[in-house]
C-alpha cells in the first residue's frame, strides 16, 4: 500500500505552527512531510521529514516542537552539510558528534522561540559547557554553527579530541540523545548550491515574517549562526594561495627590447625622428619555484588532524608542478625531504613522526627562509614562539583552530572550515 503524500500524524502540529510560530510555519511549506511505520518517532534525510507511530502518543506542545526541530534540520540544510563533512574528513568523520552539534543548536533554537520538547533535551549551552566552552543565552546562538561546534566537539581545542568527544557524548546520552538525521541522496555539486541558495531566501522570509509576528522564531533576541551561507572550503582557499604563489612572475632583460619598442624604433629611423625611451622584454624566470610545507608534530596535535594535514600534504603534492620539500618539526627539525608525486603516498605512510614535545617556529622558518621558497606553508596549531618575520618568507599559517591565534606576520587560515 502506498504511503499518503502528506503526513496525516504531523497535521496537528503543523496547523498550530501557523498560530504559534509564523516562521516555522512557513519553512514547513518547503518541506516534505511523510508518515512512516519504519521509524519510531521522526526522522530527518534530506528535505523529507518522517513521522513515525510514537510521534501521536505525544502531547500536542511536544509534538509542535519536535516538528520545528526537525524543521530546522531541513532548513539549515544539516543532511546535506553532513554530507559535505563526510566527504571532506574521509574516515575521520564521527557522524555521531556531527549529530550531537546540530541537535544542539537545534533544540537551543526551539526551546529558546518557546517551544516544549521531550525532556531531557539536548542544549547548545549544555553542550559547549560539557566540552570546556563558555557562554548562555540566545548569544550562543549567533556564536556557533554546525561546522565549528563539530570541530569543538571532536577535537576539544587544547582539550585533545578523546577528552571532548567523551565528554559530548557523555552529555548527549545523559539527555537521551538518539540520532534522528541522515545524509540522504548526493544532488551533485550544482543542484546542492542551488537548493542551499533556495534555503537561504526561504530562511530568509520566514525569519521577516517571524519578526513581524513577534512569537516564535521572530521573538528570538539574537540572529542564528548556523544559517546557510555559502563557504568557500579552506582546501580550495588554500590550493588558490599556492597556485598564486607559484604562477611565474615576468621580470625585464635589460640587454633585450620588448617588440614594441623595436617597432617604435624603427618608424622613428624612418621619419628621422629620436628614439623611443627604452622598454626591456619582459621574460619569465627559468628556475621552477619551491615550496616548503611544514608540519607540526608537537603534542599538542592530535591525530586525527595529523591525518588530516597528512592528506593535505598529499594532495598539494599530486596537484602542484613544482618542488615541494617537506620538512618535520616540533621544537626542532626532525626531518626534511623533497616530495614527489610518484611516491607520496608511501613516503607519508612510512613516515615517522615524534609527536609529544613542544613547539618552536623559529628553526624551520630559519630553514625555510634558506631554500628561499615561493612560499612557506606551516600546518600547525600556532601555539609557540615564532620570532620575526623573515625577508623574502611569504608564510601561509593553516590552523585547525575555528578561531586561530593572531600571527605577528603572515596569512592565516582556519582548517575548521
Amino acid at each position: 500500500m502506498a504511503e499518503p503524500r502528506h503526513s496525516a500524524r504531523a497535521s496537528p502540529a503543523l496547523q498550530a505552527l501557523t498560530e504559534c510560530d509564523p516562521a516555522l510555519a512557513a519553512l514547513s511549506l518547503w518541506c516534505r512531510h511523510r508518515d512512516s511505520d519504519a521509524v519510531a518517532l521522526v526522522t530527518t534525510q534530506g528535505s523529507e521529514i518522517r513521522y513515525g507511530p510514537d510521534f501521536v502518543a505525544l502531547p500536542l506542545h511536544h509534538q509542535i516542537g519536535l516538528a520545528g526541530h526537525h524543521i530546522l534540520h531541513v532548513a539549515l540544510q544539516h543532511s546535506a552539510r553532513m554530507r559535505a563533512m563526510a566527504e571532506r574528513m574521509g574516515p575521520d568523520f564521527n557522524s555521531e558528534l556531527w549529530q550531537i552539534a546540530c541537535d544542539a543548536i537545534v533544540n537551543e533554537t526551539i526551546l529558546q522561540a518557546g517551544h516544549a520538547l521531550p525532556p531531557p533535551a539536548l542544549r547548545l549551552s549544555g553542550l559547549v559547557a560539557a566540552t570546556g566552552g563558555t557562554g548562555e543565552g540566545a548569544g550562543l546562538l549567533s556564536d556557533w554553527d554546525a561546522e565549528r561546534l563539530y570541530h569543538q566537539v571532536q577535537r576539544g581545542g587544547s582539550g585533545g579530541t578523546d577528552r571532548a568527544g567523551r565528554a559530548a557524548r557523555d552529555y548527549a546520552q545523559a539527555q537521551s540523545f538518539r540520532p534522528d538525521l541522515s545524509p540522504g541522496q548526493d544532488s551533485g555539486a550544482e543542484d546542492a548550491e542551488l537548493e542551499a541558495a533556495d534555503w537561504r531566501g526561504h530562511v530568509s522570509r520566514a525569519m521577516a515574517a517571524g519578526r513581524a509576528a513577534g512569537v516564535g522564531l521572530g521573538a528570538l533576541g539574537a540572529p542564528l549562526g548556523d544559517l546557510p551561507r555559502p563557504t568557500v572550503p579552506w582546501e580550495m582557499v588554500l590550493r588558490r594561495l599556492l597556485l598564486n604563489a607559484t604562477l611565474p612572475r615576468h621580470a625585464p632583460n635589460p640587454a633585450r627590447p620588448s617588440r614594441r619598442w623595436v617597432a617604435q624604433a624603427g618608424h622613428a629611423l624612418q621619419e628621422g625622428a629620436p628614439l623611443p625611451a627604452w622598454d626591456a622584454r619582459q621574460f619569465a624566470p627559468a628556475h621552477q619555484p619551491r615550496l616548503v610545507l611544514g608540519l607540526d608534530c608537537s603534542g599538542s596535535i592530535p591525530e586525527p588532524m595529523l591525518r588530516m594535514f597528512l592528506a593535505e600534504i598529499t594532495g598539494i603534492v599530486r596537484r602542484m608542478q613544482t618542488e615541494l620539500r617537506l620538512i618535520v618539526f616540533d621544537e626542532a627539525i626532525r626531518n626534511e625531504m623533497v616530495l614527489e608525486a610518484w611516491r607520496i603516498r608511501q613516503v607519508l605512510g612510512e613516515l615517522s613522526l615524534p609527536q609529544g614535545g613542544g613547539t618552536d617556529f623559529r628553526p624551520v622558518l630559519a630553514r625555510a627562509a634558506a631554500l628561499r621558497p615561493a612560499a612557506f606553508v606551516c600546518l600547525s596549531d600556532m601555539q609557540g614562539p615564532m620570532g620575526t618575520a623573515l625577508p623574502r618568507l611569504r608564510v601561509i599559517w593553516a590552523c585547525p583552530a575555528a578561531e586561530p591565534p593572531r600571527a605577528p606576520f603572515g596569512q592565516v587560515l582556519s582548517l575548521a572550515r
